[in-house]
């Protein structure tokens, strides 16, 4: 699963660019609630896992992390279990999705009060939150960050260090899914999917999956 990597500051031909997304640490919760956009804190304690994905990740890469805690954590455990990474850019639009007045509930509750039997999401991604956001909005903030770093960064790998609902948005802009199709990928914590935007390729048909998330087995 190693890819090719550019050297720095100079494209590839054709101008493949690499998104390698990685999906937080756990986060402890014993309560089970909905946290969104609440800045909580990542157990990134499994030295062997971080290890594995350090090493699956490119050198000379761009790192970018959203500015919730939890990301911007999982990707200093990752540097400093091996991963190469220069420079740490933060950017809000590869946040979470705020679930507004919902923050704070237990996934029961919220499930029972909004969720409309929907299985793989939270609620139904139109549904928006009190004072929050839906996933469509989180899905359109995500993907117009993920276009522009494409192009400011063309031909090169970026490291993203975000959450669930952002690698599901980057998900459905590759596949052009409805955000509803969106939402059924799985993406485990410390997970690795990899994304790639030719360049050369008709713009309609742009971006190809590589491989969705990849955890190493350990033991």
């Amino acid at each position: 699963m190693t890819a090719r990597t550019p050297r720095p500051g100079a494209p590839e031909s054709g101008a493949i660019t690499r998104w390698w997304w990685v999906r937080h640490a756990p986060v402890p919760n014993p309560e089970a609630r909905c946290y969104g956009q609440l800045d909580k804190e990542a157990d990134c304690s499994d030295p062997d896992l971080f290890s594995a994905q350090a090493r699956v990740l490119p050198k000379n890469a761009i790192w970018y992390a959203s500015n919730l805690r939890r990301a911007i954590q999982t990707a200093e455990a990752l540097a400093a279990a091996g991963a190469e990474m220069e420079r740490l850019n933060i950017d809000p639009g590869l946040a979470e999705q705020s679930f507004g007045d919902w923050q704070g509930m237990t996934y029961a509750e919220l499930g029972a009060q909004h969720g409309e039997g929907h299985q793989f999401w939270l609620v139904p991604p139109a549904k928006r939150a009190p004072n929050g956001e839906s996933f469509v909005d989180l899905f359109d903030r995500a993907t117009a960050s993920i276009e522009r770093l494409t192009q400011e960064h063309r031909g090169r790998d970026i490291v993203a260090v975000a959450h669930g609902g952002t690698i599901r948005a980057a998900l459905g802009l590759a596949l052009n899914l409805h955000p509803e199709q969106a939402v059924r990928f799985e993406t485990a914590n410390v997970s690795l999917t990899l994304i790639e935007h030719v360049e050369a390729a008709d713009p309609d048909h742009a971006w190809r999956v590589a491989w969705v998330n990849h955890v190493p087995r350990l033991g």
